[in-house]
């Protein structure tokens, strides 16, 4: 019974969640949107805090911007930004979307999980945006903790053939990741890479193409934490 009714507040909460916010045609909807981004995507915490860092030369990670900040950034010399959020019809991609455009920054979207580890043809999609986008951009999900961690140490990996090591780096507490979640099947993949290169060097690209087993890996980590899928 009580299981039934969390189930029926959190049904409530999302459909409250998504009942607005996706218009900015009007005044009224972008006060909505405005209301939206700050208070149900939490734009009101990223506005001080932007888990802003360098990844490697041009390329920077962080959180949210907001199109106040998208501005700055390409005050800054930025002239790309890559959304690891996807698409979306919601505040927050409609106001970056908007901004983009109007600051001349070229915007690039795709869609990583923070709780899901992506494919082999995602991990090669994202290489070939690295190589693509025009310098110096920046890369961002909500909080720039996870996914914007994980693209980073996949920038360090595929692009600058950095050790795994320093890539790992981007995936600490320092940024607001927490290992210990359900996003710690980030952190595994990176290790499961680093065992393997440590027993037998090879290039991470190589071991992506060759080793990489999606529901293998998901599974082994799921059971590391005394968990299955069934």
């Amino acid at each position: 019974m009580l299981s039934r009714l969390l189930k029926s507040l959190e049904d409530r909460e999302r459909a409250w969640r998504e009942s607005f916010g996706n218009d900015i045609s009007t005044p009224a909807k972008r006060r909505q949107a405005r209301w939206h981004f700050n208070w149900v995507d939490h734009g009101i915490l990223r506005y001080w805090w932007t888990n802003f860092d360098q990844v490697a030369p041009g390329v920077y990670r962080s959180n949210q911007p907001s199109p106040a900040r998208l501005a700055r950034y390409r005050d800054r010399g930025i002239r790309s930004v890559l959304n690891l959020r996807g698409t979306s019809l919601y505040s927050y991609y409609l106001f970056e979307h908007e901004a983009c455009a109007a600051l001349g920054l070229s915007l690039t979207d795709i869609n990583l999980f923070p709780t899901a580890l992506p494919t082999r043809e995602a991990i090669f999609e994202l290489e070939g945006h690295f190589r693509c986008l025009e310098k110096p951009f920046v890369m961002h999900c909500k909080s720039g903790a996870d996914r914007a961690g994980f693209a980073s140490a996949l920038y360090l990996l595929l692009i600058e053939d950095a050790p795994v090591e320093q890539a790992m780096r981007h995936m600490s507490f320092r940024y607001l990741h927490i290992r210990a979640s359900a996003k710690g099947i980030l952190d595994y993949f990176l290790e499961s890479y680093a065992e393997t290169n440590k027993v037998s060097p090879i290039a991470f690209r190589d071991w992506v193409q060759t080793m990489y087993d999606r529901d293998a890996m998901t599974e082994a980590f799921l059971a590391s934490r005394g968990k299955g899928r069934g």
